[in-house]
């Protein structure tokens, strides 16, 4: 599995980035022989800690949930103290921050869950009564590598989060931007929200590839509903008007209020040949008769 985090990095540029030494990793290895037969009370300890907080009745309460995690902690701590930090070292801490952001623990409950660990490793490298300087390295040791681990687990976490957020907000994107041919050679955009650089590129998208299906002439753009007009989204919009005179299409934006008119002379902003009208209504008696057609008394197309 290729994991396109911030970073990117594999083992060895961890490490490095880290100062993680062979010395530190030997201290590591070190410290496991005298954790592993405490491990059990140190876990429990932790355990303990983990029952106060808010979030243990919403993620660990089930005791199968909670058992299984235990056991997973256990494998968790097992590498640690193993001194071996290689790819697949690196890979299985990819999944915990993956498992972490996809159940949505918060990162403040983990960030508080490894300064636990690092209190109960400080209190086990005391009980150990190593001379003070073996302590203090033992202890810088022990703090690098769970800097490290828990950089891999933020960054993955980050990561997944980003991809949700913005396959959400495509799909969001996807359903507002409905280019529907309201009649023949007509096609007619409503626009609610906010218009950045890449809604107005998967509008572009749509509404580019409904004129190459319906070989529409007409599209009718309503900004009725966009909040802000900037200096950004009008030249957005003239980029649309722009690509689907390209294709054959004539493009009238509708909705524009009297303030965002004002807003747009006040900015300067040229909007060249671009067809404009106060409401959708007009618009839309402006495409039927450009199409040759008219609405009678009764609303009525003919």
């Amino acid at each position: 599995m290729t994991h396109q985090t911030g970073q990117n990095l594999g083992a060895q540029e961890l490490l490095e980035l880290y100062l993680i030494t062979t010395e530190d990793l030997e201290r590591i290895r070190a410290f496991g022989d005298l954790a592993r037969p405490r491990m059990q009370d140190s876990v429990g300890r932790w355990y303990g800690w983990l029952e106060t907080q808010p979030e243990f009745e919403q993620f660990f309460s089930d005791p199968e949930v909670l058992e299984r995690v235990q056991g997973l902690q256990e494998g968790y701590w097992e590498a640690f103290f193993s001194g071996q930090v290689d790819e697949g070292y690196v890979e299985g801490r990819y999944r915990v921050g993956e498992a972490h952001a996809r159940i949505g623990l918060p990162l403040n409950t983990y960030f508080a869950g490894m300064n636990g660990f690092q209190e109960i490793f400080a209190d086990l490298v005391l009980a150990a009564e190593l001379p003070t300087n073996e302590q203090s390295a033992m202890t810088r040791s022990l703090a690098k590598l769970l800097h490290l681990d828990t950089a891999i687990v933020v960054d993955t976490y980050n990561q997944i989060v980003e991809d949700t957020l913005t396959a959400q907000s495509k799909s969001l994107l996807e359903m507002s931007t409905p280019v529907t041919q309201i009649w023949e050679g007509i096609l007619l955009l409503p626009i609610v929200g906010l218009i950045d650089s890449h809604r107005a590129r998967d509008i572009m998208n749509a509404t580019l590839a409904e004129i190459a299906e319906t070989q529409a002439q007409i599209f009718i753009l309503d900004i009725s509903g966009v909040g802000v007009v900037d200096t950004a989204v009008a030249n957005n919009l003239i980029k649309i008007t722009s690509a689907t005179r390209l294709m054959g299409c004539e493009t009238t934006i509708s909705g524009v209020s009297p303030s965002i008119a004002q807003t747009i002379v006040d900015l300067g902003i040229d909007v060249g040949s671009i067809k404009t009208t106060a409401t959708m209504k007009d618009a839309l008696s402006d495409a039927f008769r450009r199409s040759g057609m008219e609405i009678t008394g009764k609303q009525r197309v003919r």
